[in-house]
């Protein structure tokens, strides 16, 4: 079993930046593909952003290329989402999600899931 932890988000304004954390325990992050996903009010979950096992691969939704960035820690278990250049269409619940996979945008592909944690941005 694998359990993650996200920091808390918060409040920023409108091209601000943000940096969230995910912790992992049970299980080295190390094992795991992570990625990170976002759900705003009314819409579906949608993927954000992807690290491979190792940390060298990485993958973004189009919509945060440029914008964001994910990395890996594996000795602190943890994986991190940089959020810069911030807009209002960034405001959402963000999950961290670990599993048996890599890069993978499909929320299927990941076994476990953070209890999310709101990122809200002023205009």
């Amino acid at each position: 079993q694998v359990q993650l932890v996200e920091s808390r988000g918060g409040l920023v304004q409108a091209g601000g930046s943000l940096r969230l954390s995910c912790a992992a325990s049970g299980r080295t992050s190390s094992s795991f593909g992570m990625a990170w996903f976002r759900q705003a009010p009314g819409k579906e979950r949608d993927f954000v952003a992807a690290i491979s096992r190792g940390g060298i691969g990485t993958y973004y939704a189009d919509s945060v290329k440029g914008r964001f960035t994910i990395s890996k820690d594996n000795a602190k278990n943890t994986v991190y989402l940089q959020m810069n250049s911030l807009n209002a269409e960034d405001t959402a619940v963000y999950y961290c999600a670990a599993g048996l996979t890599s890069l993978s945008s499909r929320s299927s592909s990941y076994d476990y899931w953070g209890q999310g944690t709101q990122v809200t941005v002023s205009s």
